[in-house]
């Protein structure tokens, strides 16, 4: 059974094929510049060069359809029919309250998800874009929505409410909905994979560092906590964005700057973060870079990052009363050694037995404290596409 993975953005579009019998990844590539001149999509696949298609893309439909023709080509593709696709999973961003688990993309959802945008007007539109684009290009083909917000879906109502006027959530859902779920769902499955434990017997905390970031608690199996909230704009710092802030500082910026609350919710989003702080980049490669030539700024940038996560693992350690397992995934999780290092530093109260030598390790699973450590740490590679193309696969069953 072969699964297509469709994850689009407003002006890009990402897919992998895979092979669900053995879970290899037979093609995988990006459409990017979608609704732009000058559209480029990139087709990859193990073993072999990169094809490289330069043609204009108005929307996701053309993507899609030169999609298809890289993976049915004779001399680069992997398939001699779409008949091969047994399905198509989608990411999609959040389904608010109304979609809180996976579901088959019929026509009532699709028209359903227009209502979510609000929530990510960023994400929303585009991912709609991709399904009405999927059912021209592959007609018939079962679909399903596999939401990043759903596996956030056991956090109880005392952790996802706001203390702010109950009306509000009544009228307009306003609450924690968390995001990156998938990650963290993958993340805290292949923990106890890796440990040979039943993830119902074990207490995960998954720190997905990118550019965005997010926390999550995990117990027994089901999440409990995120660091994220009704935007993915709450939380940790990021690479552009600033995570929590005291809110007041958003009408005091507005009369101060003299802008709308909607530019200083951009500010807060694009320039804020590693970018604001650092002065240098949003890319955590950069900050670092900076910090060894004594830019104080970087330094700052750093520190605030790792404090903010270093404060999160111990609230998440209190709300699950302990820890058996801290699990770093993403781009900085999985690739920056220092951060780690620095994270887990002086962590000794819980338990904590940190290996040096087995931290240095980028992209691959690892376990990085010793066998004597009370709570164990590791980095754990995400693989959000499998999760996807499993979930599509259970809903469809």
């Amino acid at each position: 059974m072969k699964v297509l993975v469709i994850n689009c953005g407003s002006s890009s579009l990402k897919y992998q094929l895979i092979d669900m019998d053995n879970n290899n990844v037979l093609a995988n590539g990006v459409a990017e510049r979608i609704g732009l001149e000058d559209g480029i999509l990139t087709h990859k696949q193990p073993g072999k060069d990169n094809v490289v298609f330069n043609e204009n893309m108005p929307t996701h439909k053309e993507a899609l359809q030169i999609l298809v023709k890289a993976l049915v080509d004779k001399e680069y593709g992997v398939i001699s029919s779409l008949d091969e696709i047994s399905a198509i999973g989608h990411r999609i961003t959040t389904g608010g309250e109304k979609y809180n688990e996976s579901i088959k993309a019929t026509d009532e959802v699709i028209e359903g998800l227009k209502e979510c945008s609000e929530l990510a007007p960023l994400h929303i539109p585009g991912q709609v874009m991709g399904l009405l684009g999927c059912k021209e290009v592959f007609p018939g083909k079962e679909m399903v929505c596999v939401f990043d917000t759903s596996f956030h879906r056991t956090i109880p109502k005392q952790a996802y409410m706001y203390p702010i006027p109950y009306e509000y959530y009544e009228k307009y859902s306003i609450r924690k909905y968390g995001f990156h779920g998938i990650s963290h769902q993958f993340v805290s499955q292949k923990v106890a994979e890796l440990m040979n434990k039943d993830v119902k017997d074990l207490k995960v905390i998954v720190c997905h560092l990118g550019n965005g970031a997010s926390i999550s608690a995990v117990n027994k199996g089901e999440c409990i906590e995120n660091s994220m909230g009704f935007t993915p704009l709450d939380g940790l710092e990021m690479g552009t964005r600033s995570g929590s802030i005291d809110p007041s500082v958003i009408p005091f910026l507005c009369e101060k700057e003299n802008k709308t609350p909607k530019e200083v919710e951009d500010i807060l989003n694009k320039e804020s973060g590693l970018l604001g702080v650092s002065g240098v980049s949003s890319d955590f490669r950069d900050i670092t870079d900076a910090m060894e030539k004594g830019n104080e700024r970087a330094k700052l940038a750093f520190d605030i990052f790792v404090y903010r996560v270093k404060t999160t693992i111990g609230a998440y350690t209190a709300a699950m009363n302990g820890v058996d397992c801290i699990a770093f995934t993403g781009g900085i999780g999985e690739n920056s050694t220092d951060v780690r290092a620095a994270i887990l530093k002086d962590m000794e109260f819980f338990g904590i037995d940190f290996d040096e030598e087995a931290n240095n390790v980028r992209g691959k699973a690892q376990f990085i404290t010793k066998p004597s450590s009370k709570t164990t740490c590791m980095v754990v590679p995400t693989n959000e596409e499998l999760m996807i193309a499993k979930e599509t696969i259970n809903i469809l069953k």
